[in-house]
C-alpha cells in the first residue's frame, strides 16, 4: 500500500486542480466585479462594491445622488371601491343637473352622445368621478375635458357623477353571452393573457372602476383601446387596460368596438 499523500502540493494532480480552481475563481471575479461593472453606466453597478451589493440584492443607501426612479406619467390617485358614491342625495343630483348643462354639446341633453363622445346616462358614479379627477390632475389628458375639469371642485365632480348615474340607462339589445359576441368579448384570449371584456365591463361580471360600455361609439372605444395599447393613456388601475390592449390584435379591437357600439343601435 502506497504511503504517498494525496492532498499535498507535491502531488502534481492535486496541485494542478488547486491552481486551476483558483485561476477560474480569480478570472470570474475579475469579469463579474471589474469588467462588467466598468461596462455598465447604471449607477447601481458602478464600482466593485455596488456590483457586489446588486448581485446580492442588498439595498444600496450609500450612493451619492438620488437614484429613486420617478414615474414618467402622472398616476391616478383615486381609490375606487364598490361602495364609492353609492348613495347620492337628491340635492347632489339636482346640482349635478345644473352643472351638466355645460356638458350637453358633447354628451347630449340626457347623457346620450350624438357624436363620438362617451354616453354618460346610467354610467357608474365612481367611474365618472374618477375620470373627472384624472382629467383635473393630469393623469388623463384631453384637449376638451382637461380645461373643463380643471376648475371643478370635488363636490362639483361628485354632483356630476351622481346626476349622470341617476339617468336611465338605455336597454341593450343583446347580451355578451349571445353567439353574436366576438370571441374577445365573451372569452378573451387566454394564451395572450387577455381577459374577456365581459369580465370587467358587465355580462359576466363588473369590476369596480370599470365603465359600462354598451352603446359607446365605436370610434371612441377604438381610440381608447389604441391609446391604452400605445401607452398614451395611463390612468387605468394597475395597468389592467394597457396590459389587455397591447395584446389585442387590430382585428379584435375593431370587433370589440363595433360590437359594443351596436348594442343600442338596433332598436
Amino acid at each position: 500500500m502506497s504511503d504517498e499523500r494525496l492532498f499535498t502540493l507535491r502531488n502534481r494532480w492535486f496541485a494542478t486542480s488547486v491552481f486551476a480552481t483558483v485561476g477560474v475563481a480569480v478570472v470570474s471575479a475579475l469579469i463579474g466585479f471589474v469588467w462588467l461593472p466598468s461596462a455598465q453606466r447604471d449607477a447601481s453597478f458602478t464600482g466593485v462594491w455596488n456590483a457586489i451589493c446588486s448581485a446580492a440584492g442588498v439595498p444600496r443607501v450609500w450612493h451619492s445622488g438620488d437614484t429613486t426612479v420617478q414615474p414618467t406619467n402622472r398616476l391616478s390617485a383615486v381609490e375606487v371601491t364598490p361602495q364609492m358614491l353609492a348613495h347620492a342625495s337628491a340635492n347632489s343630483i339636482g346640482r349635478g343637473a345644473t352643472l351638466a348643462l355645460r356638458c350637453t354639446m358633447c354628451h347630449g341633453e340626457r347623457g346620450m352622445s350624438q357624436a363620438n363622445s362617451p354616453n354618460l346616462a346610467g354610467q357608474y358614479a365612481s367611474v365618472i368621478y374618477k375620470q373627472l379627477m384624472d382629467f383635473q390632475t393630469g393623469a388623463r389628458t384631453n384637449a376638451v375635458m382637461s380645461p373643463m375639469a380643471v376648475n371643478l371642485s370635488d363636490q362639483d365632480m361628485r354632483d356630476l357623477a351622481a346626476y349622470y348615474a341617476s339617468l336611465p340607462r338605455p336597454p341593450a339589445q343583446r347580451k355578451v353571452s349571445d353567439s353574436l359576441a366576438p370571441g374577445i368579448v365573451s372569452h378573451g384570449a387566454p394564451m395572450r393573457n387577455v381577459a374577456p371584456c365581459a369580465a370587467c365591463h358587465g355580462g359576466i361580471d363588473n369590476k369596480a372602476g370599470s365603465p359600462w360600455i354598451d352603446g359607446l361609439p365605436a370610434a371612441y372605444t377604438k381610440a381608447q383601446l389604441i391609446a391604452f395599447a400605445k401607452g398614451t393613456r395611463t390612468n387605468d388601475i394597475n395597468e389592467v387596460m394597457r396590459n389587455v390592449a397591447r395584446n389585442m390584435t387590430p382585428e379584435e379591437i375593431d370587433a370589440a368596438s363595433a360590437y359594443y357600439a351596436r348594442e343600442l343601435n338596433k332598436q
